[in-house]
């Protein structure tokens, strides 16, 4: 191969490093270096320069050690190999980036997953040329825009979905409204990756973030946007869920011929029909919930509306009233403790607040302190246990229906006493006396 006498820059505009591609150079080869440009000298395993704009004669003059590496005769031109790096210290500020698959966030907004995409660019600089060379470069024969993207491809990724999500969360904008904080995002995002890519030699000049987009075609965004679009429609309209259920409600049983109150639904729809779906309907169902409010209504445990005894559900808010709803309600949603009158759902066998064992009423379910005969609340008779066998029977059997033993006997004065009563409520015979033990 020639001894190659001039050495300059000839690559793409892409391409931050390239390595000249003679290694055969002189002490009298003229190195040329562009302006925003540096270049080194690899020389028997040493790095020698960097060399700036201008131009350089690779002598022993300008490369002190040069004459220690190889034996100059006095007035000749010894040939010798070494590698020559050029820099580029450009400023490119069109490198892409974007997330290759969506990033999962939470909207703090509907509380509902979302994925969105994310897209944008930043540009650097080669800040240490050592430093860039060694770390990046190697054995390749250039290094471009390409290549430094995929290599900091997977942190920049890493750092996109981490700023993104916290951002989100600090700010606790909605994802539909996220553009609004692209200016917070990027600068963020700017401070974090700057740091590393540093330690490559590499300058962070600045870094957008110039579109976060969500996939129109994924099932939690299209149900979010159908929700959207219609709460913008009940607004525009001037009504809510509640009453456009409550409206589809009666228009099923204004359409159902069989019902007792057909007749006065297909009056009331017909009435909100014609004065509008906003206030005026709501006082027409107030008209309507007025008229149907007999002895046998039944108010609705959702928003405590009265409803027809034999209705399905709620006129107004669309509630399922099933037959179990409908007891329920009429047997109080909520237990009275007799002991401390804390109330608590049904269904508790002690009472929370104080321990006390709930023992209820078969009719009414209200509380009842233990060995209470009548309800105190409806006044009904108590069912008590066996003294024998613990079953639980009604008071005024004779006779336990599990053990057969007779419950009870008859007093001197007449009275019939429980077996388990001490003495006689009547005459306070001792029940021992009466049994003649």
């Amino acid at each position: 191969m020639a001894v190659i006498d001039v050495v300059k820059w000839n690559a793409p505009d892409n391409v931050y490093a390239w390595k000249f591609p003679s290694e055969q150079l002189s002490t009298w080869t003229q190195l040329i270096v562009s302006e925003s440009q540096e270049a080194v000298l690899l020389l028997g395993g040493e790095m020698l320069g960097p060399f700036g704009p201008g131009r350089h004669t690779l002598s022993t003059e300008n490369i002190p050690g040069l004459s220690a590496l190889i034996k100059i005769p006095f007035g000749g031109k010894t040939p010798y190999t070494a590698e020559v790096w050029f820099v580029s210290r450009a400023m490119p500020l069109d490198i892409k980036w974007g997330t290759p698959d969506p990033i999962q966030v939470m909207d703090p907004q509907y509380n509902i997953m979302v994925p969105v995409r994310a897209f944008g660019q930043f540009g650097v600089q080669i800040d240490n040329t050592k430093k860039f060379l060694i770390k990046l470069t190697g054995t390749m024969p250039a290094f471009d825009r390409d290549y430094l993207s995929s290599y900091f491809k997977g942190m920049i990724i890493t750092k996109v979905k981490t700023s993104i999500a916290s951002c989100i969360i600090k700010s606790k904008v909605p994802v539909f409204q996220i553009s609004a904080i692209l200016g917070d995002i990027s600068n963020s995002l700017r401070d974090d990756i700057s740091k590393d890519i540093s330690e490559f030699g590499i300058k962070l000049i600045n870094f957008y973030v110039n579109s976060i987009n969500i996939p129109e075609d994924d099932p939690a965004v299209i149900k979010l946007r159908d929700a959207l679009s219609k709460k913008a429609e009940m607004n525009i309209i001037g009504f809510t869920y509640q009453q456009e259920r409550s409206f589809n409600v009666l228009q099923g049983a204004a359409d159902n011929t069989g019902s007792s109150q057909s007749g006065v639904m297909g009056a009331g729809i017909g009435l909100g029909m014609g004065l509008g779906l906003g206030a005026p309907m709501g006082g027409m169902m107030g008209q309507i919930s007025q008229n149907l409010q007999t002895s046998g209504n039944i108010t609705c445990p959702a928003c405590n509306t009265k409803n027809p005894e034999n209705g399905k559900f709620c006129l107004f808010c669309g509630k399922s009233l099933t037959q179990g709803q409908i007891n329920n309600q009429l047997a109080n949603d909520f237990i009275e403790c007799d002991k401390c009158k804390e109330k608590y759902n049904t269904g508790a066998k002690f009472c929370p607040n104080c321990g006390d064992v709930y023992n209820g009423c078969k009719k009414c379910n209200a509380d009842n302190p233990e060995g209470a005969e009548n309800c105190i609340k409806c006044g009904a008779l108590m069912s008590c246990k066996c003294p024998f066998c613990g079953k639980e029977i009604d008071r005024q059997v004779k006779f336990c229906s599990e053990c057969g033993k007779e419950l009870f006997i008859k007093c001197k004065c007449g009275k019939n006493i429980a077996m388990n009563t001490k003495f006689c409520p009547d005459c306070g015979t001792i029940q021992k006396e009466i049994k003649g033990e």
